[in-house]
C-alpha cells in the first residue's frame, strides 16, 4: 500500500504517523512494530518510535503480512 500523507506541523513523531496513517491501531502496535526492526525511515531500519519525521521522507515496512510505503508532506504555506 502507497500513501501520500500531508501533515500540517514541521514534523510527526513516527509513531504518531503510523497510527495517523491507519497502519496499526494503537500506540502500543507501533511500538512494537517499530522495536521488532520492522520499519525503514529513507530506507534504513529505525528502531527509535519517537523519531522525527519530516515532509520529503520516506516510511516503509510491513505488518500484517502487508507492505506499507508512506511519502510524508508537507502542506504548502503561502503569505
Amino acid at each position: 500500500m502507497d500513501k501520500n500523507i500531508k501533515i500540517k506541523t514541521e514534523y510527526i513523531k513516527l509513531s504518531d504517523l503510523l497510527k495517523y496513517a491507519s497502519i496499526v491501531s494503537s500506540g502500543a502496535d507501533a511500538k512494537y512494530l517499530v522495536a521488532d526492526g520492522k520499519v525503514l525511515v529513507d530506507g534504513v531500519i529505525c528502531l527509535q518510535r519517537g523519531r522525527k519525521i519530516y515532509p520529503g521522507m520516506r516510511v516503509s515496512g510491513f505488518y500484517d503480512n502487508s507492505q506499507f510505503i508512506l511519502k510524508v508532506e508537507g502542506f504548502a504555506v503561502t503569505g
